[in-house]
């Protein structure tokens, strides 16, 4: 039809098109492709990606294997839905995934989504335990659906005009060294400290079917807890029987330099939340749990039209190769170690720099008023800016944005990140001129 609107018309009638809540964000840069760390706008520039499609393209956009594996699924069968119909890749991945995830975890629920996964979850978990009871922690982020936005504390905003919220949920303080008056083993004993006052006051713990939390809060500004809190959890989850969640749809599938980071910490979780990383951009998450706590999640009890796609699960298992051939946990570990001790010596030359933060290439820059611990939003949207203009994309994330996440794509090499590094120093510091 000759009356069809030009892409260029489309973009001009963005806020018509797409819902608010979709097309008002940072920064709709239009682009025509894809590929490794970098996309390609329509203004003829290049763009490192160093928000990696929201986590989800750990080995790169458009990554060969991914998109051959993809393919070859699409000429077979495109859509089969599971219990109706059985085709080998989402069943190869299911045996695929359990000999990598935590805490034994070897049968799994596939869905779409993270927020799918945290949905079925809490499922399971009331299910199993026929409690009542979910305790998760501020400023956490698990999703926008129903369920997961009862659970989630990052930002009010994300739970304004939408209640009532799904009952009996209740929340505990999240460990956050940087910003805790009581220092790194000060906050351990206060989170720890409201959980028992739940258990006092509001919840009796055999009433509790879950502990549910991110092993590293995303959204919430990338918060690396100590490792005696999540210890403690698990003791504290094995004593009365609770189950522990851990919500690893950002942490996952090599970020933090393992597979998962509860590989970091060393503590295993009785039910996992994956999602992003475990198709490099097709739609796919699931809930994982050992057999013998999954199992007893009966027929009808839970159940999907897409999840499981064929494609995605083809996507998935590409992943997992390019993951091992191409040494991308390593690369991680090694590559964030030296990104980390970059980012130290500008958190030493930049007043408006108070933290930085990371395990593997999970890494955060927290932004304050020079001379202060006060959060400064306003020079993380300048930070944005200006390395927007030098051709590297960031995005922010903390309770009050005050925070810069810097997770790019796994498959980068030493020189791609030394020269985002340049152009983040660079940023900062034009950031600081203008915005301190």
């Amino acid at each position: 039809m000759s009356n069809r609107p030009t892409y260029e018309e489309l973009l001009s009638r963005l806020g018509d098109l797409l819902a608010p809540c979709l097309a008002q964000d940072w920064p709709n840069l239009p682009v025509e492709r894809a590929e490794g760390i970098y996309v390609y706008g329509t203004d003829g520039r290049r763009y490192m990606d160093f928000l990696a499609g929201f986590g989800a393209c750990n080995v790169g956009h458009n990554h060969p294997r991914v998109v051959a594996a993809a393919r070859q699924q699409m000429e077979r069968i495109v859509h089969a839905p599971l219990g109706v119909l059985t085709p080998e890749a989402p069943l190869r991945l299911a045996w695929e995934l359990g000999q990598i995830t935590p805490g034994g975890a070897n049968m799994f629920f596939f869905g779409n989504s993270g927020a799918e996964a945290v949905e079925g979850a809490i499922k399971l978990a009331r299910y199993v335990t026929g409690r009542r009871g979910i305790i998760a922690f501020l400023g956490g982020f698990h999703g926008r659906t129903m369920g997961a936005v009862s659970v989630t504390t990052s930002k009010v905003r994300y739970r304004n005009g939408h209640g009532p919220f799904l009952p009996d949920v209740y929340f505990a303080r999240y460990p956050y060294p940087f910003r805790s008056s009581a220092g790194p083993e000060g906050c351990v004993r206060e989170a720890l400290e409201d959980i028992e006052r739940l258990f006092e006051y509001v919840i009796a713990p055999e009433d509790v079917a879950a502990f549910l939390l991110e092993p590293i809060q995303g959204e919430g500004g990338y918060v690396i807890p100590p490792r005696e809190w999540l210890v403690a959890l698990r003791e504290i989850a094995d004593r009365h029987g609770i189950l522990l969640i851990f919500d690893e749809v950002q942490t996952g599938f090599g970020r933090t330099g393992q597979w998962f980071a509860a590989q970091v910490f060393g503590v295993e979780p009785d039910i996992l939340c994956i999602a992003k990383g475990i198709a490099n951009g097709f739609p796919l998450g699931a809930v994982a749990a050992r057999r013998e706590l999954m199992g007893r999640w009966g027929p009808a009890s839970h159940g999907t039209t897409y999840g499981g796609n064929p494609i995605s699960c083809a996507a998935a298992l590409a992943v997992l190769e390019v993951i091992r051939e191409e040494n991308l946990l390593e690369r991680a570990r090694v590559l964030g170690a030296y990104a980390l001790e970059r980012l130290e010596m500008l958190r030493a030359e930049a007043s408006i720099v108070g933290d930085v933060r990371g395990v593997g290439l999970m890494l955060a820059v927290e932004f304050v008023r020079p001379g202060t611990k006060d959060p400064n939003p306003e020079a993380v949207r300048c930070v944005l800016r200006e390395a927007l203009q030098r051709g590297l994309l960031l995005y922010p994330c903390g309770h009050w944005s005050q925070t810069i996440r810097l997770i790019p794509p796994l498959v980068i090499t030493q020189g791609q990140l030394e020269e985002a590094l340049a152009i983040f120093r660079e940023a900062v510091r034009a950031a600081e001129r203008s915005c301190a």
